[in-house]
């Protein structure tokens, strides 16, 4: 659970760092979102080869390297002299924390027997992580310069590294329990791999991994440049809060930035929507509560900005549902993945949910730091609608299909 709170923090904290490396480096969207993306690229790409070193190398190991990975690539965050140096210690990151999913979800298949209260669990310690990872690194840039944040950030990942090491439990505690698991079997060779994989890319499935490549891309648009959208939006709806919250010349003032906490606010209620959206798979169809969700970001999308240009109240509803809906599709696109998969590959067609989702998805950071870097915020949010219209468009193909 710590170990899943760790790799979303590190995650959600790098769109927050980015307001100041936009200044502090003066440099555009469009290269940091450059840089973003390969991050988190890496992050989705090495899910897959990751669940194959699970099984040669075992889930404790692949955790214990995962954290002490992203606790050096912060380190090195912090000695980076500008955006090369960020580029290269977010690579770093990305190829670190990619093993931590099919790591962890075997380790608790694998280790537990009460596993439907695991996975609650670990689902809610990764969503504390995505709305604390915003709110701890804003609080920190309130007091220490950003630089020191990355190194203070690099220090829990190293302190439950070395707990993991020490700790004693039996990562195959549950192995007999449910005769299913001994059913799936993991690929041995390349040539297994590849049919295995032919197996798993059904029309049905490879409709499902494209859904879920769009809602990747959308996710990743959104959230990577938010904080700083919100910051313009903020403004132009209350002016500068700063000016009459602080004494101008003081540090506090100088770093404050009401759109970190509404960011962080704004990820802290998609925990309720990832609640609606397992309530959503237990009264509906999966791929129909998937396509139906689509539907709704591609609304929040269309109306968000002019939503927002109508003041505080405009502004904060649509950080609202925005935050609920972007949270509540992954329950959903999760369950359709294994309906459309082999019970055998399970692991293998989750492999490809990573890759698919944060792999390629990654590219959305690209995409929308260079519609905002050479045109508009209105146009950014429709491009971000038009991932989510693709969508829906496979979505209600899936449908017709079944």
């Amino acid at each position: 659970m710590v170990s899943h709170s760790m790799v979303h923090i590190y995650e959600l904290s790098v769109p927050i760092l980015m307001t100041v490396w936009l200044v502090e480096f003066s440099t555009t969207s469009a290269v940091l979102g450059t840089a973003a993306a390969i991050g988190y690229g890496l992050f989705g790409v090495g899910a897959l080869p990751g669940g194959l070193l699970v099984d040669r190398f075992g889930s404790r190991r692949l955790i214990v390297a995962c954290l002490v990975g992203m606790s050096a690539s912060f380190i090195v965050l912090s000695l980076a002299p500008g955006v090369v140096g960020i580029t290269v210690a977010l690579a770093l990151w990305g190829l670190a924390a990619s093993v931590y999913h099919p790591a962890g979800l075997t380790l608790i298949s694998n280790g537990v027997q009460d596993r439907g209260q695991a996975f609650a669990y670990h689902g809610m310690a990764g969503n504390a992580g995505i709305a604390g990872g915003p709110l701890v690194t804003a609080l920190l840039l309130l007091t220490f310069e950003w630089r020191l944040v990355a190194a203070i950030l690099a220090v829990p990942a190293a302190i439950t590294a070395v707990i993991g090491l020490t700790v004693s439990f039996d990562p195959t505690a549950a192995v007999g329990v449910d005769d299913g698991d001994q059913n799936q079997r993991s690929p041995a060779s390349l040539a297994a791999f590849g049919s295995e994989t032919r197996r798993l890319f059904t029309i049905g499935f490879l409709l499902v991994f494209c859904i879920v490549s769009f809602n990747g891309l959308y996710y990743r648009g959104v959230l990577t440049f938010l904080p700083e959208l919100l910051g313009d939006f903020l403004t132009a709806a209350v002016g500068d809060l700063q000016l009459g919250l602080f004494d101008p010349d003081s540090p506090v003032a100088a770093e404050f930035d009401l759109s970190r906490y509404l960011y962080a606010g704004l990820l802290t209620v998609g925990i309720g929507g990832q609640y609606l959206g397992g309530r959503l798979t237990d009264r509906i169809e999966p791929d129909r509560g998937l396509t139906i969700m689509l539907g709704v970001l591609t609304t929040i999308a269309i109306v968000f900005v002019p939503l927002v240009e109508t003041g505080l109240a405009g502004l904060l509803v649509g950080s609202f549902v925005l935050g609920v809906a972007l949270f509540a599709i992954q329950p959903l696109s999760q369950a359709t993945i294994a309906k459309y998969s082999l019970p055998e590959s399970r692991g293998l067609s989750f492999g490809y949910t990573y890759l698919a989702i944060f792999g390629i998805g990654a590219l959305g950071a690209a995409i929308t730091g260079t519609v905002l870097t050479y045109s508009s915020v209105s146009v950014m949010f429709l491009v971000l609608a038009s991932f989510s219209v693709i969508g829906v468009s496979l979505g209600i193909t899936l449908l017709r299909r079944q």
